[in-house]
């Protein structure tokens, strides 16, 4: 039997009105407007105090819109990648990787409120909500399928500096890590090190600090991922990997 109970109409409401508190902060970031706890409650047609029954704070509203459009923006980047089977996780990566820097391009304010919004409290509860992001633990969930599959090479904890040794071994980003044994744990530090290189390059583009006629040919953002083939162990899929990324880049040209 079944032990999961109907909501009640007061749990409908609020969900119902956390939902709403999201929409309209997109809607404030797509428009270029200012985004705070006034102007939401003011196009929600509430009162700041009303507001802050749901949202604390502004740190409270950030942290909420922010994991909610992340979860939505994976959601499109899935829905594209998953044209190619389920067995092809490197092909899927590929397309995932250029649509996210499509939705990037294209949602620079939902970009930067994700992932260029600075972490204010480094405590253990704001570090608890950084390891659950949707996006992270999508990748690194297609990496880990990639390192089945290829066997790409990853460093052992004594390779690693200690604090990295450290870090691997109780990691605080959004990686699934339960099921990877202790000696293995280096994987976890390519997990890091290719985030990295995708989040830079994206973020260099998104915010524009880039010669603009690299961010519309997508010569950068087409480098990077090419230089990580490599270490991925897809040296043997180059050009079928590259010609699927190309293809996602004359998208964007179109």
């Amino acid at each position: 039997m079944s032990t999961t109970s109907t909501p009640t109409r007061r749990e409908r409401q609020r969900a119902a009105t956390y939902d709403e508190i999201v929409e309209v902060s997109a809607a404030l970031l797509d428009e270029g407007a200012e985004l705070s706890l006034r102007a939401v409650a003011a196009r929600m047609g509430m009162t700041a105090p009303a507001l802050y029954r749901y949202v604390s704070s502004y740190q409270e509203l950030v942290d909420l819109v922010a994991f909610e459009l992340d979860k939505a923006a994976t959601a499109e980047w899935a829905a594209e990648a998953e044209r190619l089977p389920a067995d092809d996780p490197a092909g899927r990566l590929t397309v995932a990787c250029a649509s996210f820097r499509r939705w990037a391009l294209a949602k620079p304010r939902r970009f930067n409120l994700i992932f260029a919004n600075p972490v204010a409290d480094p405590g253990a509860a704001r570090q608890e909500l950084l390891t659950q992001s949707s996006s992270g633990h999508y990748f690194t969930d297609l990496l880990w399928q990639i390192q089945d599959r290829y066997h790409f090479p990853y460093p052992s904890l004594d390779e690693l500096d200690p604090v990295v040794r450290e870090a691997v071994l109780d990691p605080l980003i959004p990686a699934k890590a339960e099921h990877i044994d202790r000696e293995d744990r280096g994987v976890l530090w390519v997990y890091m090190r290719s985030w990295s290189a995708l989040y830079g390059v994206v973020t260099l583009e998104s915010c524009g600090h880039c010669d603009p006629r690299v961010i519309s040919s997508g010569q950068l953002f087409r480098a990077t991922v090419i230089d990580w083939l490599g270490p991925l162990g897809l040296e043997d899929e180059r050009e079928r990997l590259v010609g699927l990324l190309d293809a996602e880049l004359a998208k964007d040209r179109s």
